[in-house]
Formats: structure tokens, sequence, C-alpha cells
């Protein structure tokens, strides 16, 4: 896919893997993209980057990823300015871990809160799901207006949608939401990518390992450095450009679909 001149959407992309996408995009000549953060740095990240990157590229949205009307808003504004997205990588996300069932000091079980649960899946599954959705939305309304049906192959893609899926989604003790999660992607991913392409448009996932981005340093530094990390071949967090530069490759290269792990060698035990 020829990425120069289009137009793409990130949401998380104040931080981590998602600002590493952003300005591996810039860096590719991408003509716009709206940065989606709902943390106030998202105007510091965006200023900083358009100035390394020496042209005004990143266009930055501060707002909740769950809200419909926020999320309606952001695709509106960057058609208007823009024309239609053709990139859309909805990184965004949340962690909130916890024993599926343990027992309190009188021997009673206990459950993982309901209320986290269904805000673990507000923002990690119905979320990038509906971004990407808004996405193929803008692209299909564009051929329509144009009067295409069908995409042909002499046509080149139209757009490319990349899920942020999780080596947890294989499960992981303790994530049993951020895991239910990021496996409830994977049958997006493999239903969009089947409904989308009548537009053009490719949907793929990538399963990072864990990467150092704020989420993982605000783990425990010893459970990483005993628990995880001697679990990967190697040895060490992937920096963010790395699983950035996985998103690049799987949105460049259309012959490229499914799934991608990014893994580092995890090779949890039972």
């Amino acid at each position: 896919m020829q990425l120069s001149d289009r137009v793409a959407v990130i949401t998380g992309g104040a931080s981590g893997i998602a600002r590493a996408t952003c300005l591996g995009l810039a860096r590719e000549e991408v003509r716009a993209i709206g940065v989606v953060d709902v943390s106030d740095d998202v105007f510091a990240a965006c200023e900083a980057g358009n100035r390394t990157l020496g042209r005004d590229v990143l266009v930055p949205f501060k707002g909740d990823v769950s809200s419909t009307a926020f999320r309606q808003s952001v695709y509106a504004q960057m058609v208007q300015r823009f024309g239609p997205v053709h990139i859309c990588v909805p990184a965004a996300g949340i962690v909130r871990d916890a024993l599926a069932v343990k027992l309190d000091e009188t021997g009673k079980a206990v459950l993982y809160d309901e209320h986290l649960f269904r805000k673990v899946i507000e923002i990690n599954l119905l979320a990038p799901i509906y971004w990407a959705m808004e996405m193929i939305g803008t692209v299909a309304e564009d051929r329509a207006r144009r009067k295409l049906g069908r995409w042909e192959p002499e046509e080149k893609v139209q757009g490319t949608i990349i899920f942020i899926g999780s080596i947890s989604s294989a499960g992981n003790r303790g994530q049993v939401s951020y895991a239910a999660t990021k496996a409830g992607l994977a049958g997006a991913q493999a239903t969009l990518a089947k409904e989308a392409i009548y537009h053009g448009v490719r949907c793929a996932i990538i399963h990072p390992g864990f990467t150092d981005t704020p989420m993982v340093r605000a783990m425990d530094p010893k459970m990483v450095r005993e628990k995880i990390l001697p679990l990967t071949q190697l040895r060490r967090l992937l920096r963010p450009e790395e699983v950035a530069d996985a998103i690049l490759f799987m949105i460049r290269n259309s012959a490229a679909s499914g799934a991608l792990w990014v893994d580092a060698g995890w090779h949890p035990p039972a």
C-alpha cells in the first residue's frame, strides 16, 4: 500500500506503541494523522513531533475513545480537512489485572469485579472495533460519491486497519478481562477482513509482547524482572519502535494478512 498522501487516525497516540506508529507513518510521508488520546499530553506530543518532522502532520484530539460523539467528531473533522481516512490503528487500551476467582480470609470466593470487566470491554474491545468501522465508512462513502462499487485489484488497496492484540489473547494469569478483549479483537479482525475488502480495505492484527510503555512501566519492576523477562527469548522488553515497525510492515505490505506475533519469543508455562 502506498502511504504517501494518505490520511490516518491513531488512538492512544500520546505515548508508547501508538506514538511510535504516528512518527513512523509521518516519516513515510502520510499526509495527516489524527492523534487521539484521553491525556492532555497529546497536544505536547503532537507539537514536539511536528517540530521534529518539520511539518504539521500530527493533528491532536483529546477525548474518551469510548464516546460515540467524540469518535464521530474526530472523523468528521479529519474528512472535512483532509478527505477520507485510509489508515486506522485503534491502539488505546487499559489494563485492570486481578485473578478471576480468589478466596478471601473467610474462605468465600471473590469473583473479578464485573464493573471493571465491562469497562475493559468498553475501552479495549468495543472502542477499537467502532473506530475501525468508522474508517471503513469514510472509504465506502467516498467510493459511493465517485460511483464506484465493489473494489477491484487494479485500483490498488484503499485502506488498512491494524488492531493491537496481545500475547495475553492466548491466556495469561491475572488478566481475564484484558485477555478476553484482546482475543475478541482477533474475531473482529477476521470478520472485518472478510467484509471490508469489498471497499478495498484490509484488516489485520498484531500481538505484541511486553513492551516498554507507560502501561508496562506501571507494573511492579521486580515482577517484570523475575516473572516476565525470563519467559522471553530476548530477555528484555520490546521497544515501542520495534512494534511500530511491525505495524508499518503490515500496513505497507498488502500481501500480509491475518495476525503477526511480535512477542520477543514469549513462552509462558501452562
